[in-house]
């Protein structure tokens, strides 16, 4: 009997020993999936943020009636806004908050290149930990490497459009207006920080939510890359 007991004992420590191999392989689906291919998933997965998201806040309205990106104003427009509406002026107040909002989709249209060319600076070496993180890991990820340098290159877009849209003369006249009332407080906002600012937030809203998607929902990964890709996270 000692034979087959060691026989069996030595088949059982082999099947342990196979399976934990067999523990140890990629998973289906993940084999040969490299750093340079998370790299181009991600950025694949934020250019269809920019393409399918962002090119709605270019739209009439986009801004304005989506209430995700929606600019409102400032805490300094606000008594503005407030004392308008108090002496009747309702409809100047209404029109002053939509000419920000209309600016800021004037200039996204223009500075979308620019979100683009952005994408292209995640390195394979963040890749991996990008893809394991939160469900806006590679939006965060944009946002910290590209604010700063967007910010000047939007900024004069913004200014551009404020003009474009007729914003800047709907505020100089609100701001005249305001000034006027008495007992009230001087303002002078500089709109263009406010809304390049809001404008940007917006902006990576929405790519966020197109990373999601993509996160959470294999019927938004509609390429064979973001299908092997994101199924390392799953």
């Amino acid at each position: 009997m000692k034979p087959y007991f060691f026989a069996l004992l030595l088949l059982s420590t082999s099947c342990a020993e196979l399976q934990q191999v067999v523990n140890n392989l990629p998973q289906a689906g993940t084999i040969g999936v490299s750093d340079f291919d998370i790299a181009n998933g991600l950025r694949q997965a934020l250019d269809k943020g920019i393409d399918k998201q962002v090119s709605k806040l270019t739209k009439p309205d986009g801004f304005y009636k989506n209430q995700l990106v929606k600019i409102v104003l400032p805490t300094e427009l606000q008594k503005v806004d407030k004392t308008l509406r108090d002496i009747g002026l309702s409809k100047l107040a209404d029109e002053g908050l939509k000419v920000l909002n209309r600016a800021a989709e004037d200039a996204v249209k223009e500075a979308t290149p620019i979100f683009v060319n952005a994408v292209k600076q995640i390195t394979f070496a963040d890749a991996r930990q990008i893809l394991t993180g939160s469900d806006n890991a590679a939006t965060n990820y944009l946002e910290r490497r590209t604010t700063s340098s967007l910010y000047q290159k939007f900024s004069p877009v913004i200014n551009s459009s404020l003009s474009k849209v007729g914003a800047d003369k709907v505020w100089a006249s609100i701001i005249s207006r305001y000034n006027a009332v008495p007992f009230t407080t001087n303002v002078n906002p500089n709109l263009t920080d406010y809304v390049t600012n809001q404008a940007l937030n917006g902006v990576y809203k929405m790519i966020a939510v197109e990373e999601k998607q993509i996160r959470t929902s294999i019927q938004a990964r509609t390429t064979d890359l973001l299908k092997r890709v994101f199924a390392l996270q799953d």
